[in-house]
């Protein structure tokens, strides 16, 4: 619990009394390594803090070689299928622990209720919307802009651990190239 206290003590100052409140409506979940924790068409119904593990984001396909893998999650940063979870329709996508991953998780029902009741709820939950549009943001950026291999690079550069935990099927759907293409690019580097 310390850790999301921590980043969302980052974002704002909050009262122990906020805390508590906030804290109480939390729930801890371990979710097995490759479990799919949300499933296509699925209405979202937490916004959740990664303690530890990677999250993938995904668009399933019958052909398991063709999932688009659109976006990752680690330590420290919020996850969610958040489109699903602001309008409360099912979910487009899927997520799925890459290891062994804990969340903190509070429901749909229990973040409304900490923005009515708290003074803090709904700076923070604005914030934390604009730090994950940013992260879109910054992703459909760099697929219009960079080059494949620009990609691959800004991703290891930003994130080196990524090689070690996540396959490179999966990096390279990320990337927008087929795996023959980032075994080329691999190679050139």
């Amino acid at each position: 619990m310390q850790q999301i206290k921590a980043h969302l003590d980052q974002i704002a100052t909050i009262s122990n009394v906020d805390w508590d409140f906030f804290n109480s409506k939390l729930q801890r979940r371990v979710i097995k390594k490759k479990a799919v924790f949300l499933k296509l068409n699925e209405i979202e119904n937490h916004i959740s803090f990664i303690e530890s593990g990677v999250v993938r984001l995904f668009i399933p396909k019958e052909d398991p070689e063709k999932e688009i893998t659109f976006g990752f999650s680690f330590k420290n940063q919020f996850i969610s299928a958040y489109d699903s979870f602001l309008t409360q329709k099912p979910s487009a996508y899927q997520l799925q622990a890459l290891t062994e991953t804990t969340i903190l998780s509070i429901t749909y029902a229990d973040l409304q209720e900490v923005y009515k009741k708290t003074q803090i709820g709904n700076l923070i939950g604005r914030l934390t919307a604009e730090r994950l549009f940013l992260i879109k943001s910054k992703r459909e950026q760099n697929l219009l802009n960079l080059s494949a291999e620009e990609r691959y690079l800004k991703l290891f550069k930003e994130r080196p651990e990524l090689l070690k935990i996540i396959p490179l099927k999966y990096i390279s759907s990320y990337i927008g190239v087929t795996a023959q293409a980032l075994s080329r690019i691999r190679k050139r580097i």
